[in-house]
């Protein structure tokens, strides 16, 4: 049996004993914030620092944001001091203690290109690109410090590309919390550092892909890169890297919290519509179907893309989807199917989105026609 047979059943395994998303509460309780490398492992070396001491130290201060921010929130760290964390136990220590959310701090690097810069927020799933392998690759060699890497993995190569495909199998239930806060940190940190935005995007990392909750992993900048490098190892530079994360917590905090109460009501409305409401007679007249008004009240529809520029005639490009909308947001022009007045019906319909094609798609809520 060769090695990238052991990893992928090792990997089913662990899926099919996954806690199920349900178990979730409808408050966010516990984060645990993962400050990447550490000790015999530097992580991406600078001109003058080094990954570890950058991701620990944003860490920290982040986790003290989110304690002045959040006093309701317990913050977990896998590491506060200058130690070496195994990536399975830095995912164990997030499942030990139930965490409600996963983050994951990191720096970008590329050889012999310091011009290159920019952050970018990641979530696990199948890398479409050869630069998402690289970073993928680079932060799962950190197992090549482990003594019993064999075994936790299962013989998984971090250097061989085949070794990915497993990835491709792994249909993750958090996938679309996941994606809503990568986005709200990916717009904070473009929207403080003003830094090139390279997008929010999906690889196979290690670190994510056992724990059992939404969870990112955030690529702060190219510490490769003169300018970037000397910003993330400023006092000033963590300072606002920590509060941009923040800010986005709290606001994924805010709507998950919001969204989790709406849904538990609507459930209540309709199961007591179920048991008291008499069945109406079949002569009854049906009565018509209303129209949904995108602009008025709540609504939800499903986001499946994100575009720099705007679409000629959204509706014909994307003719395989129904009611097809935008809306703008940092410059970026972020496109809609469907709208529904119900979570439950969106989330329906999400299912049919993502079956045509876009893995990435999720629900999105509008009040009064602004995106909330």
């Amino acid at each position: 049996m060769n090695g990238r047979l052991i990893f992928f059943i090792i990997l089913m395994s662990f899926l099919v004993f996954t806690p199920n998303a349900e178990a979730q509460t409808t408050k966010i309780q516990t984060v645990v914030i993962d400050a990447g490398h550490g000790g015999k492992d530097a992580g991406a070396v600078g001109k003058k620092s080094k990954e570890k001491d950058i991701t620990l130290a944003v860490a920290k201060k982040l986790g003290a944001d989110i304690k002045k921010q959040c006093p309701d929130v317990k913050v977990y760290y896998t590491r506060t001091t200058d130690v070496f964390v195994e990536l399975m136990e830095r995912a164990k220590i997030a499942n030990r203690n139930n965490a409600d959310l996963f983050i994951s701090i990191h720096c970008n690097s590329v050889a012999n290109s310091p011009k290159t810069g920019g952050a970018e927020t990641f979530i696990m799933g199948d890398h479409r690109n050869s630069a998402n392998l690289a970073v993928a690759k680079r932060e799962n060699a950190s197992i090549l410090y482990e003594s019993n890497a064999e075994e936790n993995y299962g013989g998984f190569d971090p250097n061989s590309t085949e070794a990915y495909i497993a990835f491709s199998f792994i249909q993750s239930e958090f996938k679309q919390r996941s994606l809503e806060f990568a986005e709200l940190v990916q717009n904070e940190l473009i929207g403080t550092t003003k830094c090139k935005d390279r997008g929010v995007q999906q690889a196979g990392f290690l670190v994510l892909y056992k724990t059992a909750m939404p969870s990112v992993l955030v690529e702060l900048g190219f510490i490769s890169n003169p300018t970037e490098e000397a910003y993330m190892m400023s006092a000033e530079g963590q300072n606002k890297l920590a509060a941009a994360i923040c800010r986005a917590f709290c606001t994924y905090k805010t709507n998950y919290e919001k969204d989790s109460v709406e849904m538990q009501t609507e459930e209540a409305a309709n199961n007591t519509e179920t048991t008291e409401k008499p069945k109406e007679p079949e002569t009854t007249k049906e009565p018509e179907k209303p129209v949904v008004d995108k602009n008025v009240g709540v609504v939800y529809k499903v986001q499946f893309t994100t575009r720099s520029r705007a679409v000629d005639n959204p509706q014909e490009v994307y003719k395989n989807l129904r009611e097809v909308d935008y809306y703008e947001h940092n410059g970026m022009f972020k496109y809609t199917a469907g709208c529904f007045t119900s979570k439950a019906d969106a989330d329906a319909y999400l299912r049919e989105v993502t079956s045509k094609g876009y893995d990435g798609a999720f629900v999105v809520k509008f009040e009064d026609g602004v995106r909330k």
